[in-house]
């Protein structure tokens, strides 16, 4: 009998991925990921590969180098339920964040007690009389040193999405999502605030009074809508400026008031703020700042 064609019982017995035949072309030593990175540009210049497909191959070589301190979001910015607090306080916060669930704690905000899905706070408007407590899903608890491959992993054979994380000392030191992760990854995921057809506007009004304002919003709308008088001389955008004024991104969660507005940054990817959401300083507050 014949031996198989040789190519054919090849690609049989090749079971590498593309990452391994292509490190064991390259031949690269323990330092050489910069230089593959370049590789991958030159494969994209040369049409090999989509731009896409290059930065998402850049992002999975990158994730290994990347923990959980990295992209988690900190305590202090943390939304939080409160085990003690009445229903119509826990729906207010609920809707006010948009989130899909929250860690939830008791006495201090250090202390999670467990993950409450929004989705079963139905079940407390139908029965008012259920505890809680029985509504609560374990928290997962992870340290800051996590590497956010060995997270993915067991986000996914965990079926979980969210996870604490603790510093050194056992201390809450944030938290972090599966959408955190997949987004170093893939790039910025859209989610209920990316609406294409608004999206060119900038500036939209929400339930509760506020206003959602795109990071890249020219600052001569953002004067226009609030009768403010921001530099328009030296900066673009909203984005730009307070970053300006803070001398850094702001980070998600942040908070900085100016000319009479608080922004509260909402999203933040890839170096620069996606979405504010804007209020009045309250005048005892701004009373005081100027004081």
């Amino acid at each position: 009998m014949s031996e198989p064609h040789p190519s054919r019982a090849h690609r049989v017995a090749d079971k590498r991925t593309f990452f391994e035949r292509l490190v064991e072309l390259l031949s690269p030593g323990p330092d050489s990921k910069d230089e593959l990175i370049e590789t991958l540009a030159d494969a994209e210049d040369r049409e090999l590969i989509e731009p896409e497909s290059r930065r998402m191959l850049e992002g999975v070589l990158r994730l290994a180098d990347m923990t959980a301190g990295d992209v988690m979001v900190a305590a202090p910015r943390m939304d939080l339920l409160d085990i003690d607090a009445p229903y119509d306080e826990l729906l207010g916060t609920v809707i006010n964040t948009g989130h899909s669930r929250f860690p939830v704690y008791q006495g201090h905000r250090d202390n999670i007690i467990g993950i409450l899905m929004t989705k079963d706070l139905l079940k407390l408007q139908r029965a008012p009389g259920i505890n809680l407590r029985i509504l609560l899903r374990p928290a997962v608890f992870v340290p800051e040193s996590k590497r956010l491959n060995e997270l993915l992993r067991e986000f996914r054979a965990n079926r979980n999405h969210l996870a604490i994380v603790i510093d050194e000392f056992g201390k809450t030191a944030g938290l972090i999502t599966i959408e955190d992760v997949l987004e170093q990854i893939v790039g910025e995921i859209e989610d209920e605030f990316d609406d294409e057809d608004d999206a060119p506007v900038g500036i939209y009004t929400l339930a509760d009074g506020s206003h959602r304002v795109a990071g890249d919003t020219d600052i001569e709308a953002v004067n226009a809508f609030f009768g403010t008088q921001l530099p328009e001389e030296d900066f673009d955008t909203i984005g730009g400026y307070i970053a300006h004024e803070l001398g850094h991104v702001p980070r998600r969660g942040e908070v900085v008031d100016i000319a009479g507005l608080r922004f509260s940054v909402m999203l933040s990817r890839a170096g620069a703020v996606r979405w504010f959401k804007v209020t009045r300083v309250p005048v005892a507050a701004e009373a005081m700042a100027d004081g």
